[in-house]
């Protein structure tokens, strides 16, 4: 049985012994604390479906909450858009904030069994950082994580993954990355 007393995930031990000694070096910082850092990681579903039936945000809500290891908010509409279909408190979509040692353990399962799953896998985009040091993609579906059980899976739904650092650059936050073994594209 593990004991989780003293339990550190893989990546943050990685990141604590080799990655923040190699990007000291690598960007000459003078202080510990410049060293870029993961803060958070939030994942996101949308489910189109929703305006016809609700029952598929719970759905949603669930695989997410398996994925994330921890439970998922739903989402609901702000305001009224006719066009879509949608009434103010309708619940759209669903979401998760991960921070700690969560954060550490999906972002292995991500960039070690998730993403080598996703058919004709080439690589994550490197241009998707917002200029901050924040990095968002997307997944086409959820079905490439391991905990989703691929039999019971209604309807294949996306998922949007922003991870963010506390780097001041993208140059920064993309070298912490690729420290990380975040398969980038050329």
């Amino acid at each position: 049985m593990l004991d989780e007393t003293n339990y550190t995930p893989r990546l943050k031990s990685v990141f604590q012994d080799q990655i923040r000694a190699a990007l000291k070096e690598e960007f000459s910082y003078k202080n510990d604390m410049q060293i870029p850092r993961l803060d958070k990681i939030v994942l996101n579903m949308g489910v189109g479906e929703a305006v016809k039936d609700t029952k598929k945000v719970k759905q949603a809500a669930e695989e997410l909450s398996l994925i994330a290891g921890q439970k998922a908010v739903i989402t609901y509409a702000k305001k009224s858009i006719a066009g879509f279909r949608v009434r103010e408190e309708m619940p759209l979509g669903c979401k998760v904030t991960l921070r700690g040692d969560r954060m550490y353990e999906f972002l292995d399962r991500l960039i070690n069994i998730a993403l080598p799953r996703v058919r004709d896998f080439r690589g994550v985009k490197p241009t998707s950082f917002d200029g901050r040091g924040n990095y968002a993609m997307g997944l086409k579906e959820q079905i490439v994580f391991p905990e989703i059980n691929f039999d019971k899976v209604d309807e294949v739904l996306g998922m949007d993954i922003i991870i963010a650092t506390t780097a001041k650059t993208d140059a920064e936050a993309k070298a912490l990355l690729k420290h990380f073994n975040m398969p980038f594209t050329s």
